[in-house]
């Protein structure tokens, strides 16, 4: 069985989200800071009416932030009906990957944060890509960005 993702860079590593997740990639645009919201909250941007929070994925992922460029893209994203933006550097392409070159991370590799990583495919012998479990990333940011505006 194979997945479509759309593959985009964080730094000099490659992530995948599920194509079916993702509503838009839109080029940087003003964003409306939010008072009191989590470091990782960017703030909000008004999509089509719609206030749509944004994410930076660097902050969220304890990366030091980088600076926009005319690379850097907003990924909207659909976790349970509402729309989040996702900060990354770049989009690069949309992939098939099957599902017998995606494996576990190991222990060794994961990090704080790996209940966010579904798995990690191997694309080539010199290319990987770290595969995002979106549900579990974006639950885990609600919660943490409702926590910080109490």
């Amino acid at each position: 069985m194979e997945q479509q993702v759309v593959v985009f860079q964080l730094g000099s590593e490659s992530y995948g989200i599920d194509i079916a997740r993702v509503q838009e990639i839109k080029a940087m645009s003003p964003i409306t800071a939010v008072p009191r919201a989590a470091d990782f909250i960017e703030g909000v941007i008004n999509l089509r009416g719609q206030i749509t929070p944004v994410v930076n994925l660097h902050t969220r992922f304890g990366m030091e932030k980088a600076p926009v460029t005319k690379d850097t893209r907003i990924i909207v994203v659909n976790m349970e009906g509402d729309w989040v933006g996702l900060i990354v550097d770049s989009v690069s392409e949309v992939i098939r990957i099957a599902e017998d070159t995606v494996e576990t991370p190991s222990e060794l590799v994961a990090s704080v944060d790996a209940d966010f990583i579904r798995g990690i495919a191997k694309v080539s012998e010199e290319r990987l890509v770290i595969l995002l479990d979106l549900d579990r990333m974006l639950r885990a940011t609600r919660d943490l960005a409702v926590g910080a505006a109490a």
